[in-house]
């Protein structure tokens, strides 16, 4: 037996080339990715917008929030132990004896020897620091060939949190 004959396929007439077409390439790769500009695509908020597919005008209940009562306080024990967690962290204290502004070619014409003047008096009290905040002031003293400080006036809270301002 003969095998069936396929169907067939008439020739398909190639189309005319057009004379004054530009000739045709591949699709470059990144060809429908979207432009790399830094800045986030265009969004059009005109229309009203979906969150999972829910539309964002439906009802939703609303309460306001109730907090506990905090006015029984806290026990004595509590607030010595919240304390002690803070006692063992490094601060930073710097004792200040003065400050000067110098011009970047006076800085640049410093060498061993150079003597610069201090916006202080000698004998004024120095600026007891405590991570960059005022919090003292005292005066220098010598202990055993170390440079130390008598602090003689602690700064009020007041005028630490007027300075802030």
């Amino acid at each position: 037996a003969a095998p069936a004959p396929g169907p067939s396929h008439a020739p398909n007439p190639a189309a005319p080339y057009p004379p004054n077409s530009a000739p045709q390439y591949p699709p470059h790769p990144a060809a429908g990715m979207p432009p790399m500009t830094g800045y986030p695509p265009y969004v059009d908020y005109s229309h009203p917008q979906t969150l999972g597919g829910a539309p964002m005008n439906r009802n939703v209940n609303v309460q306001p929030v109730q907090f506990s009562n905090f006015q029984g306080g806290v026990p004595a024990h509590l607030d010595e132990t919240n304390l002690g967690l803070l006692m063992d962290i490094p601060l930073k204290v710097t004792v200040e004896l003065g400050r000067t502004k110098k011009q970047i070619k006076e800085i640049l014409e410093l060498s061993q020897g150079s003597i610069i003047e201090l916006d202080k008096l000698a004998g004024e009290p120095v600026d007891i620091l405590v991570n960059n905040k005022l919090i003292a002031k005292g005066e220098v003293v010598v202990i055993d060939e170390n440079f130390g400080v008598r602090v003689t006036d602690i700064v009020s809270q007041w005028d630490r949190v007027q300075k802030l301002q």
